[in-house]
């Protein structure tokens, strides 16, 4: 392949709901460029971008791919990235490397909640966007109905470039509105067409032409002071005008394809290498410098940087790091200053990547996209640049964990591996998140959804070798009073030498929500030496670690110690110790325990139609309904919901909704748990604490 400047990268993101048919998108274009023969298929694994076993396993992308192809003398590098809410780090990875988004949507499904998220993240991350209407070859898909709803959910600029003209199977005829032709595909895949005049059409492609101009005209004030005084625009203005106008997004340009039957990708791929974005598009970009102040990165700046945005293994080859050069070039050989971590990293062999295969390159130029091998300390959201230029690109914020499971090992003497696999999958994937939970003597593992988590199990077997089963994660409950509670306890211990002794009054109350526990002394006379109120301290919070009710912490009392008894030979602190620890027991039995569950506070995002599904669902899962709200075309469903209650919460999502509906969720606060509840959970601890014991 030869160099490629920065006007000629197109750089983008495939991006929208599951099943869209972002795969078989990227596949049509490869076939498009001639870099394969024939497309392959999602059921058979066959595809380019899906090879990793746990894609070829689950039948879905798991993983960013990065591809590249040639078209029109510009360079494609495209992002093909996962539909699934689990895997939304690889979109988001795509989006802060891309110079623009191609959103798909699925003709016969329509726009889902995942479109909605996509098209929320580019728009944040400032890119242009163009739509694709996928599937037209399906029975019963009606493309006008699907654009209508785009235009409800994203502005009523979203403007068809290319027209069906027979949808559903067979589809082979599409209406090019800028070129005022029709476009014929014959059977075959290739992707080749021919042309022919409009015909009957040429009156309804007429008025959409002239619409376009319009759309054209209002994004530079020159070219509509022309439109206003001549009523039309020449064919070069025109086009001039539309590389500008998709990046001001004054209109949104619509395509229909069908991926499967490579029928409109050629045009679309035409329209990608004339107007779409390149590098120039976003020529500065926001960074840190070496001492933490504001600056910038732009293009032309010679010392190269770049930011990596995607580490994952590859058998064979080990750690490889996706990135993104912001500036200057990259060279195989070059050493690099990884600026987050402020070590020195040599570049091996630099690689254009069409899925697994490699593609050796001796450099890169700034607004390319490549990768490189057995990088010691970098990982994903690293910035490397040149020591003399030294900066930090912004890192990308990822959403928060909303399913939790907990590890269990099956072979002992795997903790090690457990470890180190944990840690360096956390480092690839960051929405993956874990951490060794004492309270409940348990590894957490969270992510987000049900297969995020099964593909991280996968992965700790095929990479590391640790077997796990994933259950369901510990409650931390926690142990409160209601009342006050009072005890006066002894402690004598007579055993032929020095004995021990110690007598200690405590009061328990409650103290208020989150406020721990509260140990004071209000000791008065001499009854107790001040210098024992530590020990005391000592063994009433070693209680409180332990749990009196049911083996869980003691939180929001408040303990005092008031009046006792000492032996001028026999106390010790060991004695005051133990006396403060049965006393705190006896106290804290006599206040009116209770038991308090985590509450999680939840916002469910659904269509219209499944709000009702979701209320009732709540409702049985013992959830406090805070209200609805509207968001653009979907209602959020906002609640407290026992921590308890929520396993695989998101996996009853989905389920409710058809795939369409998502949740996001945070700890809230500590609730009381109903008596009923209660009593189990102490049984259930008791009957554990006796099998344990055996």
């Amino acid at each position: 392949m030869k160099d490629y400047a920065s006007p000629q990268l197109r750089s983008f993101a495939l991006l929208g709901h599951a099943s869209a048919g972002k795969t078989m998108l990227a596949e049509a274009m490869l076939v498009c460029a001639g870099k394969i023969g024939r497309a392959g298929t999602i059921a058979a694994g066959t595809t380019v971008s899906d090879y990793h076993a746990s894609e070829k396993q689950h039948g879905i992308s798991v993983h960013c791919s990065l591809l590249h192809l040639e078209w029109m003398e510009r360079k494609f590098n495209l992002l093909d990235t996962p539909g699934y809410a689990d895997f939304i780090a690889e979109g988001l990875g795509a989006l802060r490397v891309g110079d623009f988004a191609l959103i798909v949507i699925n003709a016969a499904h329509g726009i889902g909640v995942g479109t909605d998220a996509v098209w929320d993240y580019a728009t944040r991350f400032g890119l242009p966007k163009i739509v694709v209407i996928n599937g037209l070859d399906k029975a019963n898909v009606h493309f006008d109905a699907v654009l209508d709803s785009a235009r409800e959910h994203f502005g009523k600029n979203l403007f068809p470039v290319a027209v069906p003209l027979n949808p559903g199977p067979g589809f082979s005829h599409v209406l090019d509105v800028m070129r005022n032709e029709t476009v014929i595909y014959p059977p075959g895949g290739n992707g080749r067409y021919t042309e022919q005049p409009p015909g009957a059409l040429g009156e309804r492609v007429q008025q959409l032409h002239r619409e376009l101009i319009e759309y054209v005209a209002e994004s530079d004030d020159t070219l509509l002071e022309k439109f206003f005084n001549q009523g039309a625009l020449a064919e070069d203005e025109l086009r001039a005008g539309l590389h500008r106008a998709v990046q001001q997004q004054v209109f949104v340009p619509v395509f229909a394809v069908s991926a499967e039957t490579n029928v409109g990708v050629a045009r679309l791929m035409d329209f990608i290498a004339k107007y779409g974005s390149s590098p120039l598009d976003r020529a500065e970009v926001p960074a840190k410098d070496g001492s933490g102040l504001p600056g910038t990165v732009t293009l032309a700046q010679p010392e190269p940087v770049a930011f990596v945005f995607k580490t994952m293994n590859e058998p064979g080859i080990g750690e490889l790091s996706l990135f993104r050069i912001y500036a200057g070039t990259l060279k195989s050989g070059d050493e690099l200053l990884n600026a987050n971590r402020g070590v020195t990293e040599r570049l091996g062999q630099l690689y254009l990547l069409n899925g697994h295969d490699r593609t050796p390159v001796p450099a890169l130029h700034a607004g390319d996209l490549g990768a490189v091998v057995k990088l010691r300390e970098t990982h994903t959201g690293d910035t490397l640049c040149s020591p003399r230029f030294q900066v930090v690109l912004p890192a990308v914020e990822y959403p928060q964990p909303n399913i939790h499971g907990a590890l269990r090992l099956r072979s002992k003497g795997d903790e090690d591996k457990l470890a180190v696999g944990l840690a360096t999958l956390h480092l690839e994937d960051p929405t993956f998140q874990y951490r060794v939970d004492d309270e409940v003597h348990q590894t957490i593992v969270s992510g987000q959804g049900e297969i995020h988590l099964q593909v991280i199990v996968e992965r700790l077997l095929r990479r590391f070798g640790v077997h796990v089963t994933l259950e369901e994660p510990g409650i931390p409950y926690r142990e409160t009073v209601r009342g006050a509670g009072d005890s006066r306890y002894r402690h004598k211990k007579q055993t032929g030498g020095a004995g021990q002794f110690a007598e200690v009054w405590l009061r328990v109350e409650p103290g208020a929500r989150d406020s721990g526990v509260a140990f004071s002394q209000s000791l008065v006379g001499n009854n107790v030496d001040r210098v024992f109120v530590p020990a005391v301290e000592k063994g009433v919070h070693a209680v409180c670690r332990e749990g009196v009710l049911a083996g869980y912490r003691i939180t929001d009392v408040k303990a005092d110690f008031y009046d006792g008894k000492m032996h001028s030979v026999d106390s010790k602190d060991i004695a005051f110790q133990v006396a403060g620890y049965h006393a705190f027991k006896e106290a804290f039995l006599a206040a009116g325990p209770v038991l308090l569950e985590p509450i999680q506070a939840i916002e469910v995002m659904v269509p219209d139609v499944h709000v009702g599904a979701i209320l009732g669902d709540l409702s049985a899962r013992r959830g406090h309904i805070l209200g609805v709200e509207t968001e653009g075309h979907f209602q959020i469903v906002r609640a407290q919901v026992p921590q308890k209650d929520l396993y695989h919460y998101s996996t009853v999502v989905r389920s409710l909704t058809g795939g369409r509906g998502r949740h996001r969720e945070q700890f809230s606060h500590y609730a009381e748990v109903p008596a009923d509840q209660a009593q189990k959970i102490v049984t259930e601890r008791a009957k554990r604490a006796v099998a344990a014991e055996k």
